[in-house]
């Protein structure tokens, strides 16, 4: 009953672990942008959205659960030395974003108490390397992403329901948006990588493998955690979404077009409403620092000695060095522009490794990996590399 018990905590805690790293700051804002430019039917764009990022994490989780390896090791499996390729990537990647969710913690605590954003963000860093410096680490992750994913959700709900957005357009716009499915399409593209791009899709797996819950025995609890990940992350993204949603319906609503999360929570709420985006984002980035940092660090553990020797400490220098670029330089626009291009292809290419990888017997076994699963997971990577591409594209100017 004990270990029934550990092991539910663990899945719990994977589960958060990915939803809370999708629910960052840039999560929040591209919420907030996309309701305001699409409306009603940006409801569209998060039920296709959330369709294929749930079909790339079920292909991913379990085939690292079956395989018992890491996304960058089950790489090396299929090509070597495309492992080493795809971990520095994600955690080059994973260092850009992680100096933006920095930020959001300085933002999110300004907000709150009104205090200088470097001090904010310096106090962001220090939670994390706090969390990071316990000898139990993981369990302390799982902990904070229960409680502060859950938290979110009760106070975003709060804020939808006194925005009284309408539910019944919205539902109609999700199977037919208005604006036609070809409005949606860079949207959705985008959501897709802002869900599952990246480190992302990979951080509960990952999570799952330092517990120990491999094998096809456990794949039941794979899928159930896995689908609460995405659950959590659709929720979250369903309620910010009706409630400025509900906003862009009020009569003399003051819409900053800079801040459209923080100024649709004060519109809804008054100085209540503000104070809630504030703790909201705050937790968006506490989570998020936690979780960009772990998954980076344990995309290169397995493949360099010395940070599996001292994994802890290489992931509070993660967090250190994330904090002391922001404090210092603030967010480098040039390295998360480029990062941001070279993430857009992480996940077509890991997500198709891994597809290769669940037919390969060397690595899978005896298991046979679902075919509707299999195809599925080829369509995604064909939308999610025609994404990387078309962002290429636009951040080249051609």
């Amino acid at each position: 009953m004990t270990e029934k018990k550990a092991n539910w905590s663990v899945l719990l805690g994977a589960a958060f672990l990915m939803a809370t790293s999708a629910i960052g700051p840039g999560f929040m804002t591209q919420t907030a942008t996309f309701t305001t430019s699409l409306g009603a039917d940006f409801a569209a764009v998060i039920l296709f959205s959330i369709l294929m990022s749930y079909v790339a994490q079920l292909n991913v989780w379990r085939v690292i659960a079956v395989s018992k390896m890491r996304g960058q090791d089950i790489a090396n499996k299929v090509l070597p030395g495309l492992g080493y390729v795809i971990a520095i990537l994600v955690a080059l990647g994973g260092l850009a974003f992680n100096i933006g969710n920095v930020g959001g913690a300085g933002q999110g605590l300004n907000v709150i108490f009104g205090i200088d954003i470097r001090i904010g963000a310096a106090i962001g860093g220090l939670i994390g390397i706090i969390i990071f410096s316990s000898k139990s680490a993981s369990t302390a992750m799982d902990k904070l992403t229960q409680v502060l994913g859950a938290a979110m959700i009760i106070l975003i709900a709060f804020v939808a329901i006194k925005t009284k957005p309408p539910v019944g357009e919205a539902v109609a716009s999700a199977v037919v948006p208005k604006g036609g499915y070809n409005s949606i399409i860079p949207a959705t593209l985008t959501l897709i990588g802002g869900t599952v791009g990246g480190y992302i899709v990979f951080s509960g797996g990952h999570r799952l493998i330092d517990a120990g819950i491999v094998g096809e025995e456990h794949l039941p609890d794979v899928n159930r955690s896995a689908s609460l990940g995405v659950l959590v992350a659709f929720i979250v993204r369903v309620l910010l979404f009706l409630a400025i949603l509900g906003v862009t319906k009020m009569a003399n609503a003051d819409i900053d077009p800079d801040n459209i999360a923080a100024s649709s929570f004060k519109a809804a709420s008054g100085i209540v409403g503000y104070k809630i985006f504030g703790i909201v984002f705050a937790s968006a980035a506490f989570t998020s620092v936690v979780g960009a940092a772990y998954t980076s660090v344990s995309f290169l553990k397995t493949l360099f000695k010395p940070v599996a020797e001292r994994e802890n400490l290489v992931t509070i220098l993660f967090i250190v060095v994330s904090t002391i670029i922001f404090i210092f330089i603030g967010q480098p626009q040039t390295l998360l522009v480029v990062v941001g291009t070279l993430n857009g292809f992480i996940l077509p290419i890991t997500l198709a490794v891994i597809l290769v990888a669940s037919k390969k017997k060397s690595i899978v076994g005896d298991y046979k990996h679902s075919n509707l699963l299999f195809v599925l997971g080829w369509i995604v990577v064909a939308i999610t590399a025609f994404m990387g591409i078309k962002t290429l594209i636009g951040n080249l100017g051609l």
